[in-house]
């Protein structure tokens, strides 16, 4: 009864009017607009989710975007280090037809000659310069891509296993309890037996039972990332081994408080849990690379 009456309240409460008046600056008369409380509350919920998917992928087309620009500059540079070494090549070329003559007499007589040697001036200097700062730029360019690929190695991306996921990262009731708590992690119901996959490369960091996770294993990626594998039947990692994107670490099992076979599985970054589900959209089942 008592629960009956506070449900009977709240409803009550989130569709009371609440009167929006827009008063205009002339003589006009004002507009009166009533909106039930439930529905001011459900547009400003919309609002706050609209834009923070609008700032992601703001900031995601922000990234692609200074990417580019590098790989243009980058791009840049090459084809001038191209027209610096055309230019040496041509320039070698006319000093092997220049000493191909016999003797001095024929040298010194052909100094004289158009060729391309004398046309085109070489400041070496320059060009010492211009070899430096290539070299340079090089080096930019390939600690900037093993940067990138240390990012994305360390990336936990797809699922560790196949299967469909029965409970999501957020606020859920406890399937024991009964009580509503936070899950940590998504619950992916597969087969007993199947193949648990390591979604990046890393080190193993746990392999062993802990309570109610049962058989867990946990992997360090590097970059901040961390990634959880609960309920296993069996892990076939041991702590300080190294593992591959794709390598087969444990099998699916029902082990600590699971009641069906299913893999409990978490990603961490910087030390605090972040919802799995945006990084198993960013790739499908990982396959062994």
């Amino acid at each position: 009864m008592l629960s009956t009456h506070i449900v009977k309240k709240l409803f009550k409460k989130a569709f009371t009017p609440v009167t929006i008046m827009f008063i205009p600056h002339n003589c006009k008369k004002p507009l009166s607009l009533k909106v039930p409380s439930a529905g001011i509350m459900f547009c400003i919920a919309f609002f706050i989710v609209g834009t923070l998917l609008v700032f992601s992928s703001t900031v995601k087309t922000i990234e692609y975007r200074a990417m580019k620009q590098k790989f243009t500059y980058y791009s840049q540079q090459f084809s001038e280090l191209q027209g610096t070494m055309l230019g040496i090549k041509n320039s070698e070329k006319e000093l092997k037809k220049l000493f191909s003559f016999k003797s001095k007499k024929d040298v010194l007589e052909n100094l004289d000659n158009p060729t391309g040697l004398m046309q085109d001036t070489i400041d070496f200097e320059n060009l010492k310069n211009q070899i430096a700062k290539t070299i340079e730029t090089v080096s930019e360019i390939k600690e900037y891509l093993y940067k990138q690929k240390d990012i994305y190695r360390s990336t936990p991306l797809g699922s560790p296993v196949r299967g469909s996921i029965t409970s999501y990262y957020g606020k859920r009731i406890h399937p024991h309890t009964g009580k509503e708590q936070f899950h940590y992690g998504i619950d992916i119901k597969t087969n007993a037996g199947d193949p648990v996959k390591a979604t990046a490369d890393g080190i193993v960091s746990f392999s062993g039972w802990q309570g109610d996770n049962g058989n867990l294993v946990v992997i360090e990626h590097g970059m901040g990332f961390s990634t959880y594998y609960a309920h296993n039947k069996k892990n076939l990692v041991k702590v300080g081994q190294k593992v591959k994107k794709g390598e087969t670490i444990a099998y699916v099992g029902s082990t600590g408080n699971a009641q069906t076979a299913h893999l409990h599985y978490s990603v961490l970054r910087n030390g605090n849990y972040v919802n799995p589900k945006k990084y198993m959209d960013e790739g499908m089942y990982v396959q062994k690379e």
